[in-house]
């Protein structure tokens, strides 16, 4: 018994020990974190999770509103906004318009409540304050700032919803009413007016290798150019393509308006393109577009992958004229030379997409530029793709009035991937009769054919440069034949392709003209493109001899897997000894990479020095200080062979000396100088 007194005692003595300790802890710690923890803490919001910011917090605290919000979170917001109004601040109006503008949004994503999305983005307008002076601004060191865009456009996004609808509008809002105005005179993007407005925010992109954004205020949108029926008709903007749009919601005075019952606003539209937006807005607010989002989107949506193939075995796909083969990503533009891209075998326009992407974001290049993408049926003669694209050209530069009403249209630059090179090559060279006489023994006028028969051959056999062509760019060009093309796997599939009858017909006239052509091996399938890409065959042979036009710079960038001597190496479709010729301005070969070069980091770079160079070229003064000269794609992997070409080309803008040197018989390539 006086044992149990005895532990009893002790463990009384222990227990008020303790509790006298406990009551000396001091109740602030202080522990390090880590970066990422750290980085976390500072930065967190109602945009990335369910805990709100410091500020937040700490507004609610001082009010004695945080226990409130716990329980009772549509009071908590009313209670706050009501303390607001009466000038009773827990430090300062910008800290609890903030505070008003995260509860709102974190409230809104719980209960889906666009009303209330939109109190958050009127309550984040009113924070930012846009229109008003520097000190009545926000800082932009403010985390508060970045995070305030974000909820305005967030807010906005879901708001609005999809499709936007640009109309007069009235709004019944958790604290009163809002009045939504548009602008009397509807928005035109270059004279069209848009429809099927779609939010980009929440929008994730994939197959695009870079994702460009301008970071600003408002709502990345994107709309459809409406066209008219005989736009439709003619080559113009595909109506599947979105144009990059912000769309803002614009109140004056908003931080004296945001905290009265009665509330008016008007729904602003902005073009990435368009300088002079409608209505006018502040020029020192960046808007917010997504423009990478906006042709991600339309890819998805304008394009039919498998046309790839069908266009590769169905020679008649575009025949119909259902399909357009030439189309541009955005109305012409006086001033801005067309880039025509052609796409090689069995592919299709949107493999340009990673190009047009990242070269649209050189302000110059999109200033002075504009993008044209041609289609075909990659499995018909090669010939007469070529024509259908000489045509389309021809027909463009008529609809839009002509060199004569616009100069730039005469600067067009081709740029051919694989057998889209070869047909770029066809508008690029005088072939005078070396071309036909390489493939045909017999004169063309010598053979009984109809008027229509010869005029096709003629054309299509018999090629001049196009005047308005300047320059031509060859990519993963098979300027010899591709051995692929040699395989007989790839023969048999060139049996499979279906030509259009025109080309059937003509085929059948030439060989019925004459006993000697009949013993020639023309069989239908041998005048398809894989047999012209062929090393054996006549028609790739003779192409092989004939430069192009003096008047006309040309370019080879040539992909090769492997690190070793050039004459040994290839791209997994085309070796480099057939895509190499020497008569060009420059050549570039880029190292481990494959024949679908065209997303090729190094590839996209110096086709950006290309156009560049040639803007600049003669007295014209560039309007940037950053050129890219061969030592800056040099930096970047690529390596410069040299060539034989000596014709009047313009000066380079390089800072290392243009060589005439014919390239090695080792492979060695130019590297930077010290």
């Amino acid at each position: 018994m006086i044992r149990r007194l005895r532990l009893s005692s002790r463990t009384a003595a222990y227990g008020a020990t303790l509790f006298l300790l406990a009551g000396c802890t001091s109740p602030i710690s202080v522990h390090e974190m880590s970066l990422q923890r750290a980085y976390m803490d500072r930065s967190r919001s109602a945009l990335n999770g369910d805990l709100l910011s410091n500020t937040t917090h700490t507004v609610l605290q001082r009010q004695n509103l945080l226990k409130l919000w716990e329980t009772q979170p549509t009071r908590t917001i009313a209670t706050l906004r009501a303390m607001t109004q009466r000038h009773f601040y827990a430090h300062k109006l910008e800290d609890q318009l903030f505070a008003l503008a995260e509860l709102s949004y974190q409230r809104a994503r719980k209960t889906h409540d666009r009303a209330q999305f939109m109190a958050a983005a009127l309550y984040a307008y009113a924070y930012l304050n846009p229109s008003a002076p520097e000190a009545d601004r926000p800082s932009g060191y403010d985390p508060h700032f970045r995070q305030a865009c974000d909820i305005y456009m967030f807010a906005l996004t879901e708001a609005l919803g999809a499709p936007i609808t640009l109309s007069a509008q009235r709004w019944t809002l958790p604290y009163g009413t809002l009045d939504v105005e548009t602008s009397a005179t509807p928005f035109q993007w270059h004279g069209h007016s848009l429809t099927d407005l779609r939010p980009l925010a929440r929008l994730s992109i994939k197959g695009l290798q870079n994702i460009y954004r301008h970071v600003g205020l408002g709502e990345p949108v994107a709309g459809l150019p409406h066209l008219t029926q005989q736009e439709s008709r003619s080559f113009q903007i595909t109506d599947k393509l979105r144009v990059p749009l912000n769309l803002q919601l614009v109140m004056t005075n908003p931080r004296q308006q945001v905290l009265a019952d009665v509330q008016k606003a008007s729904l602003h539209l902005a073009a990435i393109d368009d300088p002079e937006p409608s209505p006018p807005r502040e020029e020192s607010t960046p808007l917010q577009y997504d423009q990478t989002a906006a042709r991600g989107l339309s890819l998805n949506e304008a394009m039919d992958w498998s046309t790839e193939y069908k266009g590769f075995l169905d020679g008649r796909l575009f025949d119909q004229g259902s399909i357009p083969q030439l189309i541009t990503i955005e109305p012409h533009q006086h001033g801005h030379r067309p880039v025509i891209l052609v796409h090689g075998t069995a592919s299709s326009a949107a493999r340009w997409a990673d190009m047009i992407n990242d070269l649209l974001e050189d302000t110059e290049i999109r200033q002075n530029y504009e993008f044209w993408l041609f289609s075909y049926a990659t499995g018909n003669p090669i010939p007469y793709s070529a024509l259908q694209l000489r045509e389309a050209l021809q027909q463009a530069v008529s609809q839009l009035g002509g060199v004569q009403a616009d100069p730039a249209l005469g600067e067009m630059t081709l740029i051919g991937h694989s057998q889209g090179g070869l047909l770029i090559k066809l508008l690029a060279i005088d072939a005078g009769d070396k071309l036909w006489d390489g493939m045909i023994s017999r004169p063309l006028d010598s053979l009984n054919l109809s008027t229509n028969s010869k005029t096709l051959l003629q054309e299509a056999l018999f090629p001049k440069p196009l005047p308005e062509v300047k320059s031509a760019v060859f990519i993963s060009t098979p300027q010899h034949g591709s051995y692929i093309a040699g395989f007989s796997l790839a023969h048999l599939v060139g049996r499979m392709v279906t030509f259009p009858i025109t080309v059937t017909e003509v085929t059948k006239a030439v060989m019925e003209s004459d006993p000697n052509i009949r013993r020639l091996n023309m069989r239908p399938w041998r005048v398809g493109s894989v047999y012209g890409m062929s090393p054996h065959s006549s028609f790739i042979r003779s192409l092989a001899t004939i430069p192009v036009a003096n008047q006309i710079t040309a370019h080879s960038i040539i992909p090769v897997l492997g690190d070793g001597p050039l004459d040994k190496q290839n791209d997994g479709v085309v070796s480099y000894k057939s895509a190499h010729v020497p008569d060009v301005d420059s050549e570039l070969v880029v190292r481990r990479s494959g024949h679908s070069t065209q997303s090729n980091p190094i590839t996209i770079a110096e086709v950006r020095r290309i156009l560049l160079a040639q803007l600049h070229n003669g007295s014209r003064p560039p309007q940037t200080a950053e050129l890219i000269t061969r030592n800056d794609i040099m930096t970047l992997g690529g390596e410069y062979v040299p060539t034989t070409r000596t014709h009047m080309a313009a000066p380079q803008n390089d800072n290392q000396p243009t060589t005439t040197t014919p390239p090695a018989r080792t492979g060695k390539s130019v590297r930077p100088t010290p």
